[in-house]
């Protein structure tokens, strides 16, 4: 019986409008109603994730960052997994030689170097995953959210993090011509030992310590909770998802998956424009999964 459900949010719970849709709610709703414990698993940090949260008027748990970063339903901080500086320091280094943009979350916030340039390659990341979109609208989807979100925008991100103390708790990165450029980088990021490299996009790489998966995290909450993990149901679409897939008892990869991800996975659900995640926790308590 279906106990903890642990859904990705990009590609995964949210819509075309970064939104949740009604069916996904209603049905997260209807899982609480039965004592199920429903929790978000993201990249994003917190303040990118509550938003769309809130708006659906949903509380919970909240494994960030690829679970670097856990948060209890009160906000409250649970434990961080950082990158030890000197070994992120050498990783900017590494992208720096090879001119490509990244971007640095901490314990207090996330850290940009230029605002120009994160439009420009997020708009091109949700244009990948929206490909109804218009380049413009992706920009301007993208300059809108940005209004939103606590973002550091300095002119030199090391300083900033040496100078305030910060844990580096996720590094990503950027380039338009995708695994073309970033591939060879995450082969050699792959030798710097105790890390992980996932992706959330073919333009994207995401870097963690490598007990930052969530996975790891999820694994982490249901032991707390007392719960086996045959007893977990996780849901994603994307290579970030792999960790949290392979450890639950029920696994249901979106219809938009990442192919990867749809071999791992139990179940197959629809896409995120078919509100795949209502229908997956739904088909979990009708069949008893």
């Amino acid at each position: 019986m279906i106990k903890l459900i642990a859904s990705d949010m990009d590609g995964t719970l949210l819509d075309n409008s970064m939104q949740i849709s009604d069916e996904n709610t209603a049905a997260i709703r209807e899982a609480q109603a039965r004592g199920i414990e429903f929790i978000v698993a993201t990249g994003r940090n917190r303040p990118e994730a509550l938003p769309a949260l809130k708006a659906a008027g949903i509380t919970c748990a909240m494994v960030t960052l690829n679970g670097a970063h856990v948060f209890d339903e009160e906000g409250n901080s649970l434990f961080t997994v950082p990158i030890e500086y000197q070994k992120a320091s050498a990783i900017l280094d590494l992208l720096e030689e090879r001119q490509i943009y990244y971007e640095v979350f901490t314990d207090q916030g996330l850290y940009s170097e230029s605002r120009e340039e994160r439009i420009e390659l997020f708009a091109e990341h949700i244009a990948e995953m929206m490909p109804h979109l218009t380049r413009k609208m992706a920009i301007a989807m993208t300059a809108a959210q940005l209004e939103q979100l606590p973002i550091h925008y300095v002119s030199d991100i090391r300083t900033a993090i040496q100078d305030k103390g910060l844990q580096v708790l996720k590094l990503i990165c950027f380039h338009k011509e995708g695994p073309a450029v970033l591939g060879p980088v995450a082969a050699d990021i792959d030798g710097y030992g105790d890390l992980v490299v996932t992706s959330s996009g073919t333009n994207n790489i995401e870097i963690n310590h490598k007990n930052a998966q969530k996975g790891i995290a999820v694994a982490h909450i249901a032991k707390d909770r007392g719960i086996d993990l045959k007893d977990v149901m996780t849901i994603g679409d994307n290579l970030n998802d792999v960790s949290m897939i392979q450890l639950a008892g029920v696994s249901f990869a979106m219809g938009n998956a990442h192919l990867e991800l749809k071999e791992y996975a139990k179940y197959l659900t629809d896409s995120y424009l078919e509100s795949g995640v209502g229908k997956a926790i739904r088909r979990a308590i009708a069949e008893d999964l």
